[in-house]
């Protein structure tokens, strides 16, 4: 049959399972944006209020899910927009294809009203990227994009269509969308073998889990290995929640505000098992210095992270969940009794801790914490609160922690949230910002209304850049060089211009109970937390050392 190049869009998206697309239309995307019109009983489009909200709602859509989120941009700024967005995705590894349109094939390379090489931009944040400027391989392009954003370690995909390209009209032939086999071809016998027998050797052992673990759906093959080798657990900012919070074995996060536990076990243990992380400067330390008694094993989907930051003695290649399901049936029960004993004596020694005097960040997590039972899907910003929100909510399931890790980005959790909202209806979703983060795309509170969405937006606000500022405490001189907000800007104000509920709280006692009346809402809630400015996260480890050095207060009270 024939269709317009806009229809084969559609007709693609249907194919892919795509139930929502986040957005914003303009001039050379109108006829796809055309097209979806005449489908939104199929599919459901969010118009963000900006296109970063778009790719942050289809990065927290992906993540939430598993499935690949989708955004839609038109031309130049529209496109350029969405760069924030797909770099954050690249680094997390999630799943995202981003659909832009750009001028027709004659203007390209012209400077044409809002032209951009947006192909050329995004290369080096996208596993790969297209610009179709022949409608006959249109369709063919769509489904391969997915395929790649899907397979193996994921990750966003870009396709740029000239404006004619989807007017034109071309033959289309539907196509069954087949299922991705897992990566298992480098699973090989002996270097399961290989690891059985480091496992088995090993008598101080440790479990380092990160996102890989989460992205391939593997907890229940991880928490049988864990037991099987009686071993301890720490994990990455991207792994919260692929290993269950609560176990005894677990211990924390690792490195530069993991726990003492974690941070004193690994730089003990004598094997460090790997499974899905990228060894990160954040998580490493001194990377000379880290895991210095211990022999590394790694496993990992991509060849590309073997060897890349930390020299492994031995490793597995493909689908996490494939491996430590082929290394369960090889491993007989170990016990390390001694060596557990002494992980336990360290989380009684070194739990985490903050001041009980007023309103603070590790309250307000361990109050949500309280309230939510354990079962909201956090989301967060990138600062202090993001890192108490990884010390101090207790993730019991994989993708209940959506949070921008590699690149960092501020102004990513509320897209996110909204994402995630859109994603799991029936679930409490709660993005947790700092007031600096919130300033940067606070405007999505107006989409979250719009789309009645009942996510609450928790701003700590300590009217700082309180990362930066704990930074320029400990190691600059306290010179606050323009990380001061203290500023007349009303958040309670601000969300409720834009059709939102909100509060303010300055106590624990007024946090407990609006966010009470916060979780009986059925539209948008903005807490406005005011705590002090000079709180910090705690443990830290300094830029350079080695992650057993780390400290917290009454360590610098002790040195004083």
């Amino acid at each position: 049959m024939q269709l317009t190049g806009a229809q084969i869009v559609i007709e693609c998206l249907k194919e892919q399972g795509v139930d929502t697309v986040f957005g914003y239309p303009g001039g050379a995307i109108l006829n796809v944006y055309d097209e979806l019109y005449k489908h939104s009983n199929e599919i459901k489009h969010v118009l963000t209020s900006h296109e970063q909200g778009a790719s942050h709602a289809a990065d927290g859509y992906a993540r939430a899910t598993g499935k690949v989120g989708v955004c839609f941009a038109t031309s130049g700024p529209g496109a350029t927009n969405l760069v924030t967005g797909i770099a954050t995705a690249y680094m997390d590894s999630v799943p995202m294809v981003a659909i832009t349109c750009n001028v027709g094939v004659s203007l390209l390379g012209k400077d044409s009203f809002q032209e951009i090489d947006i192909a050329g931009i995004t290369t080096p944040i996208t596993k790969h990227n297209f610009i179709v400027k022949d409608i006959t391989k249109l369709a063919d392009t769509i489904r391969r994009a997915f395929r790649i954003a899907r397979k193996g370690r994921p990750g966003p995909v870009l396709v740029d269509i000239p404006k004619d390209v989807t007017s034109n009209q071309t033959d289309f032939m539907p196509a069954e969308i087949e299922p991705e086999e897992r990566s298992s071809k480098y699973i090989t016998d002996d270097a399961v073998a290989q690891a059985v027998k480091m496992i088995c050797k090993s008598k101080k052992p440790y479990l380092f889990v990160g996102g890989g673990a989460v992205i391939s759906g593997a907890s229940r093959e991880l928490l049988e290995f864990a037991e099987k080798v009686q071993t301890p657990v720490a994990d990455s900012l991207m792994g919260k929640g692929a290993f269950d919070g609560n176990h005894e074995l677990y211990t924390g996060m690792l490195g530069m505000h993991g726990t003492k536990t974690s941070n004193f076990g690994v730089s003990e243990c004598d094997l460090l098992i790997a499974v899905g992380v990228r060894f990160s400067d954040r998580v490493t330390g001194n990377a000379k210095k880290f895991a210095k008694n211990a022999k590394i094993l790694q496993f990992d989907v991509d060849p590309a992270e073997i060897n890349k930051n930390i020299i492994t003695d031995a490793h597995i290649i493909g689908d996490i969940r494939e491996i430590l399901a082929r290394l369960n049936r090889e491993l007989e029960p170990q016990e390390h009794p001694e060596w557990i004993g002494r992980i336990m004596e360290y989380k009684e020694r070194y739990p985490l801790r903050y001041s009980d005097t007023g309103l603070s960040g590790p309250y307000i997590i361990e109050e949500i914490y309280r309230q939510t039972q354990g079962d909201a899907v956090m989301v967060t910003e990138v600062g202090q609160h993001q890192m108490w929100a990884a010390q101090f909510y207790k993730y019991k399931q994989p993708r209940t922690l959506i949070s921008s890790g590699g690149l960092g980005t501020m102004g990513y959790g509320l897209g996110a949230a909204i994402g995630a909202q859109m994603a799991n209806p029936d679930k409490q979703v709660i993005n947790v910002a700092g007031d600096g983060c919130f300033r940067m795309n606070m405007n999505e509170i107006a989409t979250a209304v719009r789309q009645k969405l009942p996510l609450i937006e928790v701003v700590v606000n300590n009217h700082v850049l309180g990362m930066v500022r704990q930074w320029q405490t400990l190691f600059y001189e306290q010179h606050y060089s323009a990380t001061v907000l203290n500023d007349s800007v009303d958040f309670v104000k601000l969300a409720e211009a834009m059709g939102a509920s909100a509060y303010r709280a300055r106590t624990c006692e007024e946090f407990a109970d609006v966010f009470a009346k916060a979780l009986d809402s059925d539209m948008p809630v903005l807490i406005d937390c005011i705590i002090d400015s000079d709180d910090k996260v705690w443990p830290m480890v300094a830029p350079g050392n080695a992650i057993d050095e780390a400290f917290d207060e009454e360590d610098i009270k002790k040195e004083a």
